[in-house]
């Protein structure tokens, strides 16, 4: 992959251009290093300062939840800024030493590196998968609640896909090779048989469900594996359901 290697200027010129998009596509290039650290760091955690801070946000009662909702949010600031620098850039960043902020859940790279993704023997889909699910399988390794595997996969194909329908909104111009890319990181690996694209706008339908329908005030997401089922009695006890939110919304995750 040397010989793919994107000069650090590009990157950085890259990332800063999709940061512009807002909202969970900013993952931050250099500056000062007070205020962050090693990513690795809240795996070995088990996440357990902002699955804490979802608790204290949603006033939930179960662990789980607050696992799932953190690990959600953290694979959307993952594939947002990623994706987004393949699809407008034709750049993979290399996310090798990703730092997290001290005080949330922010995402850093102190020196920006990364690969042409037409250079890459594998194509981009390959390289794009491995840069962000190790870091979620990392995170998954480190947990010290108990949740399926399987959650936390669908959970990561959610917030791709989100990510994908954000930037298809943003920049309708890309549909072609966002589509294409999307459909091939959702066929590969932990991601296969997590959902299905079931529209022209990249709307996605999972299999599995993040559990934020759990939480006193919490609801199905609008590509919800249980959204057409009834809600059981426990979580009506607790506040009812809101409307299922759209996939745009989706994309805006708890955590």
């Amino acid at each position: 992959m040397d010989d793919a290697r994107a000069p650090a200027a590009s990157v950085t010129a890259a990332l800063r251009d999709v940061a512009a998009l807002g909202g969970f596509f900013a993952l931050h290039v250099g500056g000062p290093d007070e205020g962050w650290h090693l990513s690795a760091r809240s795996y070995a955690a088990g996440f357990a300062d902002l699955a804490e801070a979802v608790a204290r946000r949603h006033r939930t009662t179960e662990p789980r939840i607050d696992v799932s909702v953190a690990q959600l949010g953290h694979a959307a600031r993952l594939w947002s800024p990623a994706l987004a620098c393949v699809v407008l850039h034709g750049i993979v960043p290399d996310l090798e030493g990703l730092e997290r902020a001290d005080d949330g859940p922010a995402l850093r790279v102190p020196r920006p590196a990364g690969w042409y993704a037409d250079r890459l023997d594998d194509g981009p889909a390959h390289a794009l998968h491995t840069q962000v699910t190790r870091h979620l399988l990392a995170l998954a390794d480190g947990l010290r609640v108990k949740i399926a595997p399987r959650l936390l996969d669908g959970n990561s194909a959610s917030a791709l896909a989100g990510a994908a329908h954000a930037l298809l909104a943003a920049r309708p111009a890309v549909r072609g090779p966002l589509t294409d890319l999307t459909t091939a990181l959702l066929a590969t690996g932990r991601l296969a048989g997590t959902g299905v694209i079931t529209g022209p706008d990249l709307a996605f339908r999972r299999r599995s469900c993040c559990l934020y329908y759990r939480a006193p005030n919490g609801s199905k997401c609008g590509d919800c594996g249980l959204a057409d089922r009834p809600p059981p009695e426990r979580a009506l006890g607790q506040g009812g359901f809101r409307a299922p939110r759209d996939r745009g919304a989706a994309h805006t995750p708890r955590g």
